[in-house]
């Protein structure tokens, strides 16, 4: 492991090593990242020991610009407008990967099951002089093992790994500490509407504000978002962190994200069990609900078996999500995580309800 300066003069070293299918760990607008030539399959091999990857958890790449980006992907019309809108920056636009990319193709494990793939243009100056230079894309995947201290800088990342994690690394590029933003926001195009899978830096609504006049249709809110994430049902774990202050309906909302997903037992809270299970025989899955209002910290949480649900790709609802919310941010990698705020309105039944946002 060598440990280099941000420089021009740098950027063949860095070359080299990539070329050779080594491990890079360098810096950009977010966090630190890991990288590894996304077209060679050893290294993606290596980078997902180094990750501690879950079997099945894609990676999105790193291209110069969205000519680049076109020979791998197939833009919609709704990517494209945010490739317009925010790229470079900190956001990853999901799309579908090009029909019949072979030669010089994605390397397996790359792009996920659904034949889909998370582009980033980073916002970096250095970062896109070597996409420039180099050619080929490049993983894009913040440089901490899985559920590690966020990387904003290089001793966060080495005081949180194995000596084995640590002889993977080949090339450190230093850039000191960075900025204490968000990681990337990453947005879903490849249906019309675009769905956010994780919020970050740059903050999308999918929806605007809903306003529920009755327990019914807070209800009916959760059956109709239920319908926008159930696609990843089995592909990902489906965390649904509930926002809001006491009575404003976060378990109405739950009943009917049940009720959409065929759970025929009765939803109620789970203030004092702290966490109930619930199956969906038609679905062959089953709903975790969550209680956290009584949890001191996220630890709790992780006590009730979280991490484990979270591996058998779930789905979860987290009431009082704010209360423990580092803890489930944890998982934005390999999970869908969706925000969902629920508000008082002007009348007494009146209820605001929307998602999409941060906390």
């Amino acid at each position: 492991m060598q440990i280099i300066e941000e420089k021009a003069s740098n950027l063949q070293k860095i070359i080299n090593v990539l070329s050779g299918g080594g491990l890079v760990i360098f810096p950009c607008e977010t966090v630190y990242g890991a990288a590894v030539d996304a077209t060679n399959p050893l290294a993606v091999k290596k980078l997902s020991v180094y990750k501690q990857r879950p079997l099945g958890k894609p990676y999105s790449i790193m291209l110069p610009n969205q000519k680049e980006a076109e020979k791998y992907v197939e833009l919609n019309d709704t990517a494209k407008k945010l490739y317009r809108q925010f790229l470079p920056g900190p956001v990853t636009v999901v799309s579908k990967v090009r029909a019949g990319l072979t030669k010089n193709g994605l390397a397996a494990g790359v792009a996920s099951e659904l034949g889909t793939v998370g582009v980033r243009i980073p916002n970096y100056k250095f970062l896109l002089q070597l996409l420039f230079k180099y050619g080929k894309p490049l993983t894009a995947t913040s440089a901490n093992a899985s559920y590690k201290k966020r990387p904003y800088k290089i001793d966060d990342i080495l005081e949180n790994v194995s000596g084995k994690q640590k002889q993977l690394i080949d090339l450190i590029i230093d850039a000191g500490e960075l900025p204490h933003n968000e990681p990337s926001t990453v947005i879903d195009t490849t249906l019309d509407d675009p769905t956010v899978l994780r919020q970050g830096e740059v903050v999308f609504s999918d929806q605007d504000t809903i306003l529920s006049r009755s327990e019914d249709e807070t209800k009916n809110c959760g059956k109709e978002l239920w319908q926008k994430y159930d696609k990843y049902l089995g592909q990902r774990a489906v965390v649904f962190a509930l926002v809001g202050p006491m009575g404003v309906g976060k378990t109405q909302f739950t009943k009917g994200l049940a009720k959409a997903m065929g759970v025929v037992e009765e939803v109620v809270s789970p203030t004092f069990n702290l966490e109930i299970s619930y199956s969906s025989p038609g679905l062959g899955a089953s709903l975790d609900h969550f209680d956290a209002w009584r949890l001191q910290d996220g630890a709790e949480l992780e006590n009730l078996g979280l991490s484990g649900k979270i591996h058998d790709k779930s789905v979860l609802v987290v009431e009082w999500a704010d209360r423990v919310a580092d803890t489930i941010r944890k998982y934005n990698e390999e999970a869908v995580l969706v925000w969902v705020k629920l508000g008082y309105g002007k009348g007494e039944n009146e209820r605001t309800i929307s998602w999409g946002v941060t906390s």
